[in-house]
């Protein structure tokens, strides 16, 4: 286990997909049936989040990327990982409203339904002091990394409402909302106030939509995905590209895990895709008794 994420939860640190999250073994059939809505799903870890639902069995996936070519590479993989899963993307920038909102419109229109959503779309500008950076790249971080997030949650929740209840009815569990975070959102490394405020306050966005939605069936999900060599990833000052071991695989498989109602305890809550999932759900109790894993202050005892 890395220094940096041993300072949260002393469990086992998972770099790739393992048996009790894998979309084919443990977590196979768990989408079946399900329409997955992913922002940010051109490559990387929303292309992997994709892939891992077409093996779990999902219905259909909608995609949402500023990148048709890119998307269309996803759209192969997925129809490689299942046939029988049906796909469809829009050309979408988050930061925009009325895309997305009409994004959310053509998924319904199509499928009928929206049971899970991942706003996973993401950026990373420089890393500069504060008194050095330029404002409209600094402003940029937030307006992908949270408006984005906001929008991709308010225009999927009535849906999300409507699946969650609908599947309570029958006693299963849909209605599952994740967003992207980072363990950047808990640290305080110099030169990354925009993209760590930015996350830090994705962590209080996920609270917030539980304290506003959870009656209403939401289960929402603020998500580090580990450290992944992405395009996003590798843009951090060098001397951090060490510490980016981990597969994009893990984390969509773990957001599988997440929409598959086996972590429904801990909605509303920061999770790492890293952390073993069998030893997680033993900290159950002690989560929740605590009230772990949430944004607070807290006095020393």
């Amino acid at each position: 286990m890395s220094s940096i994420e041993s300072q949260f939860l002393d469990l086992t640190a998972h770099q790739d997909i393992y048996a009790a999250i894998d979309p084919q073994g443990a977590m196979a059939g768990s989408a079946a049936g399900k329409v997955i809505f992913i922002a940010g799903a051109s490559r990387g870890i929303g292309q992997a989040t994709a892939v891992a639902f077409a093996k779990a069995g999902a219905r259909a996936v909608y995609l949402l990327a500023r990148s048709e070519s890119a998307l269309q590479e996803t759209v192969a993989q997925v129809r490689d990982a299942n046939p029988e899963t049906l796909c469809a993307h829009s050309v979408c920038d988050v930061t925009a409203a009325a895309e997305v909102k009409a994004a959310v419109a053509d998924c319904i229109t199509r499928f009928g339904a929206i049971d899970a959503a991942d706003a996973n779309a993401g950026y990373l500008g420089p890393w500069v002091k504060i008194g050095e950076s330029d404002p409209e790249s600094w402003w940029r971080t937030w307006e992908v990394n949270l408006r984005g997030a906001y929008h991709v949650i308010r225009y999927t929740l009535p849906h999300l409402v409507a699946s969650a209840q609908s599947a309570a009815g029958r006693g299963a569990s849909s209605g599952h909302l994740v967003v992207l975070s980072s363990i950047g959102g808990q640290l305080l490394v110099p030169g990354a106030s925009d993209y760590q405020t930015s996350k830090h306050a994705i962590n209080r966005l996920c609270e917030f939509v539980q304290v506003d939605h959870g009656e209403d069936g939401i289960k929402c999900f603020a998500l580090h995905p580990g450290g992944v060599a992405t395009e996003l990833g590798r843009n951090m000052p060098e001397g951090l590209h060490a510490f980016l071991t981990d597969s994009p695989d893990l984390a969509g498989a773990f957001v599988v895990w997440l929409c598959s109602g086996q972590a429904d305890w801990a909605k509303g809550r920061y999770l790492s895709a890293t952390w073993d999932v069998a030893e997680l759900s033993a900290l159950r109790d002690s989560i929740l008794q605590d009230d772990l894993l949430v944004n607070r202050m807290r006095a020393k005892a």
